[in-house]
């Protein structure tokens, strides 16, 4: 399980940086200039986002159960990651509702993904990795609310072409992965 923490501590310890230390980073950007910023944090990303799936990888080969999965888990679980999938692309598509709605789609959007395999997991190190994510995602959340406010950012309405677009996107790639590519990636299907 170290091996899972310490990619843990790594990707989710950068994207904590806005969270936490907000004008170190902009001294950082300001010394080295943005697209060295940008280059480093993509490469130490990667670094820990290879730890986080070789840790949980590791730490799936024995397991410790801590609860039995409630039988209404998996549903729960494919209605929040449906609804995940369709906030990721509305988080990258200008004029739409769910922005307005939530403001930061993709941070809600973790938080539900990461809530939904928290309710289908009963294990130690599925605990771990969800519980990390969706702790994260609340505090990004918080943090870009109270950034929202400081610069007096709102959003606005949007347009129903938009939210089909992130519907349909997002309903898609949510198909292709929960029938078939999370079986292949994972080794779990969830929905048969």
């Amino acid at each position: 399980m170290s091996v899972l923490v310490l990619g843990l501590v790594i990707f989710l310890g950068l994207h904590s940086i806005r969270i936490f230390a907000e004008p170190w980073r902009t001294k950082q950007i300001a010394r080295m200039g943005e697209k060295r910023w940008k280059n480093l944090y993509s490469v130490a990303s990667v670094v820990g986002l290879v730890l986080i799936v070789w840790g949980y990888g590791i730490a799936r080969r024995e397991p410790v159960v801590l609860w039995a999965r409630p039988v209404w888990a998996p549903h729960l679980a494919a209605l929040l990651t449906l609804i995940a999938f369709i906030l990721f692309p509305a988080a990258h598509i200008p004029g739409n509702h769910f922005k307005a709605w939530v403001r930061h789609p993709m941070v809600v959007g973790v938080g539900l993904w990461a809530f939904a395999h928290l309710v289908a997991n009963g294990t130690s190190n599925a605990i771990v990795l969800f519980g990390a994510f969706l702790v994260w995602a609340v505090f990004d959340y918080l943090a870009a609310l109270r950034r929202d406010a400081a610069l007096g950012i709102v959003y606005p309405a949007g347009a129903v072409s938009k939210d089909l677009m992130a519907v349909v996107s997002g309903g898609v790639v949510w198909v292709v992965f929960a029938f078939w590519l999370h079986g292949w990636l994972i080794g779990v299907r969830p929905l048969g």
